[in-house]
């Protein structure tokens, strides 16, 4: 598309080495990981909650909570490329490459702190332990992610090959 640059962090104006461009640089960083948590959260929730109400085993649920959080983070990405007028195999490709490293980053890290979490796997969902760990475990994975969303940006990845489809 004419007028964007995607290896200038996503096709905004300022230089990444400036300060002004910095300040861009995390603000899109923070957004890319806010988006992203959003499809996760959703997945991992609803595959926690489904695991966890059928009494699977914390293998199963980790499993549906993974493969959840994938679907709904991809298609939070999918949507709106397909309403820019892609086609559903390059939608997906974009798809994949903004938000494969992300989700990844951000499953393995919020898995793992609901595992080191002692109880937070085997309690209810009625229990402030389980929701009060899936918290934790989702605000951490934001923190971590972030700086991995924003060096992906810098170099033209992740996050970045979406924005030349936003209108």
């Amino acid at each position: 598309m004419a007028g964007h640059n995607t290896h200038q962090h996503g096709g905004h104006g300022a230089a990444p080495d400036t300060p002004q461009g910095r300040r861009e640089l995390n603000r899109l960083a923070v957004s890319a990981t806010a988006h992203c948590l959003t499809g996760c959260a959703i997945g991992e929730v609803l595959g926690l909650a489904i695991g966890t109400y059928l009494a699977w085993s914390n293998g199963a649920t980790i499993a549906l909570a993974v493969a959840l959080a994938f679907l709904f983070g991809y298609a939070f990405t999918i949507v709106p490329v397909l309403r820019s007028g892609l086609a559903l195999g390059a939608a997906l490709g974009v798809a994949l490459a903004a938000d494969t490293v992300s989700i990844t980053v951000m499953e393995i890290v919020d898995n793992a702190i609901m595992l080191l979490i002692p109880g937070a796997m085997d309690v209810g969902l009625d229990s402030w332990l389980f929701w009060g760990a899936l918290t934790v475990a989702l605000g951490v994975a934001f923190v971590v992610t972030v700086p991995v969303n924003r060096a992906l940006i810098r170099r033209g990845k992740g996050h970045a090959v979406v924005h030349q489809y936003h209108h």
